[in-house]
């Protein structure tokens, strides 16, 4: 396809996957889109064999990372240890998780435990953290560097001037989008409310014209379009409000390939656009995840308000972790409290296929979409 994101990143179809899942990573960018693999919840040696089995699983076909390094956030600035970012977290918020879990008969002895023993939690949204993050990916052949959340670092512009590799941002705001053209990113992602993870709350259908709009003035930088993507109509859609592809998350999690846990791979098969909720309990941050009485129990007038990112994900993230284990063991009440960040598009997700199946549904879908408009216009 003649679009400026399959010249910036040398790939055949501008169609990006976020991933947590290396397999999703390496199936998309073999099957000619582009696989970013998202690095934030991983410490470096992690991160290092994670991109070491990408390089041997990718055919030399191109990939990407993604860190989330927030503009605001505890702690931006200072040397912080995860037994300080333990020990800044109230008790109410603890105490209201531990709750939760009690009403679903899972105990909550071993979270604070858990809380002090991993290291990445936290730690990885700091620019100190995210730096050794970025000096792992660099040493990798990556093709794009993506920062999820605000204005990247400079450490993370400079590394992609130094090792000419474009950097990509998502914003969910044309003011956002200007800030960061400013700043020199080479990619925007723009993120409408309907995606999956941190998302604002302006629609993809107004975001991306609005956006595409706005930066005409400072410089024309590729857009890719994201919220609620999973087909290829879709993605046609956006392409033809100014956008030159798609960025997509959570079509991916019901693929055969993706670790995503069984239990919420089923909840999302079934569920519906209305299935989902945009809230700061999980990270401090808004973001869509699929409703569960977790998420409920969070929206609750009783319950405690959101924590500053990143404290909010120390409340919360061991509590799910915990959940999804015992969920996939069987265990009733952590089946029910079972949820994931996923998009408005899960409607729209009624079976799973292969990674390349997804691919090539996007490309003829999209196809499709071409066709039917160029024969509305009588060509």
């Amino acid at each position: 396809m003649r679009s400026p994101i399959c010249d910036l990143l040398g790939i055949e179809f501008p169609l990006l996957a976020f991933s947590h899942c290396r397999d999703v990573v390496s199936e998309v960018s073999r099957a000619g889109g582009m696989g970013v693999f998202g690095a934030v919840s991983l410490p470096p040696d992690r991160l290092e064999e994670e991109l070491r089995w990408i390089d041997d699983h990718v055919d030399g076909k191109p990939y990407g990372v993604d860190l989330i390094v927030p503009n605001k956030v505890i702690g931006k600035g200072q040397s912080l240890t995860t037994a300080d970012l333990v020990a800044a977290v109230p008790e109410e918020h603890k105490a209201y998780a531990a709750s939760i879990l009690a009403r679903y008969d899972i105990s909550s002895d071993d979270l604070d435990d858990t809380r002090r023993g991993n290291t990445s939690l936290g730690t990885n949204l700091l620019e100190a953290g995210a730096a050794k993050s970025l000096e792992v990916a660099f040493s990798h052949p990556i093709k794009l560097i993506a920062n999820a959340l605000g204005v990247p670092p400079p450490i993370m512009l400079e590394y992609g001037k130094k090792h000419g590799v474009p950097v990509a941002a998502l914003v969910g705001t044309k003011q956002h989008a200007i800030r960061q053209v400013e700043a020199g990113v080479d990619i925007l992602v723009v993120s409408g409310g309907e995606a999956g993870g941190h998302c604002g709350d302006v629609s993809t259908l107004v975001l991306v014209p609005e956006v595409w709009e706005a930066i005409q003035p400072y410089k024309n930088v590729p857009i890719l379009a994201a919220g609620g993507i999973v087909t290829g109509r879709q993605m046609a859609a956006c392409m033809a409000m100014g956008a030159a592809g798609a960025w997509t998350g959570s079509v991916w999690l019901t693929t055969n390939e993706a670790e995503t846990n069984p239990v919420v791979k089923e909840k999302m098969l079934k569920a519906s656009s209305r299935d989902t909720v945009r809230s700061r309990a999980r990270t401090g941050k808004h973001s869509r995840q699929l409703r569960s009485p977790w998420t409920d129990a969070w929206e609750s007038p009783d319950a405690p308000t959101p924590l500053p990112m990143p404290l909010q994900s120390i409340v919360s993230e061991p509590a799910l972790r915990k959940v999804d284990k015992l969920a996939e063991g069987g265990h009733a009440g952590a089946k029910e409290l079972a949820t994931y960040w996923v998009g408005q598009g899960v409607g729209l997700m009624n079976q799973s296929k292969s990674v390349r199946a997804v691919v090539q549904e996007f490309k003829e879908d999209f196809l499709t979409a071409y066709e039917r408009l160029s024969a509305a216009l009588g060509d």
